[in-house]
């Protein structure tokens, strides 16, 4: 009896246990699907999937599925759009880039900033790339003027499927009238940017099957040369890793890359939250929800912002951004590869961050001592022309290599590390906390498999490892 007693004791501490994080859950999940039933503008398809959720009971497995379908939201938004210019062609290109424009006060940089594209795009380059331009101004005689002058400057790239413009007609969009003035803003402001997340959906939604990465540009940029090339080496080094968007501008809505497969989300999320914050806020919420934590933004910037007057009121925007550089052609390759130190490693500074040209990443380990190694292992071998290796920073100067060796090796093997060259070759010696190798591909007489940076003293000081570069011979994967 004493044993049932106690039995059942556990039982309800069992069910309290389980109870509370219940209610808790469903709580938040209410809120959640109050704010987006409230919205204003929800498909009503989705609307009743949500409903019948609530209303009729299911397990928890199943419960955990439809919560996923709801989620991914990755079916397109049903708008029917206006061809104003161009038609898509059927073969999807490598990048779409996609800008909205609406009706300036004070001046235009729209003409401008699809120049730019084109002119500073080889004709390889070209190829791979298709502009799409959302007018999302209601004034249809500043469209019509607007397409008339795209259409007499462009007409070669509209006739090559490589620039298409379109509209969202008004009456898909949700109401922009009494709107919650959120963070205090004026009505008018509000009213603007609440549209504008609006209007970068509708974009978003018509670009998500023209091509496999899509970038997001605003209408007053100017573009630094070969841009795509430069975005491909980024992409080509990121293979195997995670993420949602890559930055290639600091400034607002300006250079950020992502995964077309991605578009139909965004584009539902922005409807879900269009008048809550400003777009650029969104964007921060939606790449944590895709569990992207950390921003990960390049230098040099591949996009500058260039206008003077704002598209809200014709206000004075004087923005720059200072990691900007006309021509981006230099940026290395860093081809796809495994990483392997014995150097005690500093937090999260890990041996990654070295190898990723992300602003503000870099490998931090504790004094380092004679025979210790850094080790970039390949995923296949490779063709090197120029190895460039940075150490330490302008804010902790000491935390150098003071004697340091590069090699590189080929004959890999298994080992207890994981995959190992068994020959190497010394290629320099570190000075002053760097090495930079030019020819490599003629100085060696086969494909390199490892590139290792030796410690050949013991130091005191902690080693800061803040870039390194490597430039192939061989073309970027397409």
């Amino acid at each position: 009896m004493r044993l049932m007693w106690k039995s059942m004791d556990k039982m309800r501490c069992f069910r309290k246990r389980s109870v509370f994080p219940l209610l808790g859950f469903l709580i938040i999940f209410l809120l959640f699907f109050n704010l987006y039933m409230n919205d204003g503008y929800v498909l009503e398809a989705e609307k009743r999937q949500l409903g019948e959720t609530l209303i009729h009971p299911v397990n928890s497995e199943r419960y955990v599925h439809t919560f996923k379908d709801l989620s991914n939201f990755s079916g397109a938004i049903n708008v029917t759009y206006r061809y104003l210019a161009g038609i898509p062609l059927p073969r999807k290109k490598y990048l779409t880039i996609g800008l909205s424009s609406v009706k300036r006060k004070k001046g235009n940089y729209l003409l401008e900033t699809i120049k730019s594209i084109f002119d500073q795009s080889s004709y390889e380059e070209l190829k791979e790339i298709v502009v799409v331009v959302h007018l999302a101004d209601f004034d249809l005689v500043w469209c019509e003027n607007l397409v008339q002058e795209i259409t007499r400057k462009f007409a070669h790239h509209i006739i090559a499927g490589r620039l298409l413009v379109i509209q969202a007609p008004e009456e898909y969009y949700p109401s922009l009238d009494g709107l919650k003035r959120n963070y205090n803003d004026p009505e008018d402001r509000v009213r603007f940017r609440s549209k504008q997340n609006v209007d970068y959906a509708f974009l978003l939604n018509f670009c998500t099957n023209l091509s496999h990465f899509y970038m997001m540009l605003e209408d007053d940029v100017r573009c630094s040369r070969n841009f795509l090339t430069a975005l491909k080496k980024v992409i080509t080094s990121r293979e195997g890793s995670y993420w949602v968007m890559l930055e290639f501008s600091k400034l607002g809505y300006i250079g950020k890359l992502y995964h077309s497969r991605d578009l139909p989300r965004l584009a539902h999320f922005l409807l879900m939250f269009y008048q809550e914050m400003p777009c650029d806020w969104l964007l921060i919420h939606f790449r944590g929800l895709l569990a992207q934590k950390d921003v990960i933004r390049f230098k040099p910037s591949l996009f500058q912002h260039m206008g003077y007057y704002s598209s809200y009121k014709g206000a004075e925007n004087k923005l720059k951004d200072d990691d900007f550089e006309e021509d981006s052609i230099d940026i290395p390759d860093n081809p796809p590869a495994s990483f392997y130190t014995n150097i005690n490693v500093f937090e999260n500074y890990d041996a990654t961050k070295a190898y990723s040209n992300i602003v503000d990443e870099y490998f931090w380990g504790k004094p380092p001592c004679t025979g210790d190694v850094f080790v970039i292992v390949f995923n296949k071998s490779t063709k090197i022309s120029k190895i460039k290796i940075i150490t330490g920073t302008d804010d902790r100067q000491n935390d150098i290599l003071h004697r340091g060796a590069l090699e590189v090796g080929q004959k890999l093997v298994e080992s207890k590390q994981g995959r190992q060259c068994t020959s190497y070759i010394t290629l320099g010696e570190f000075k002053s906390g760097n090495v930079e190798v030019y020819n490599v591909d003629h100085k060696i007489g086969f494909e390199i498999e490892c590139v290792r940076i030796v410690v050949t003293a013991s130091q005191k000081e902690w080693l800061i490892i803040r870039t390194i570069s490597l430039w192939t011979t061989q073309p970027i994967s397409q």
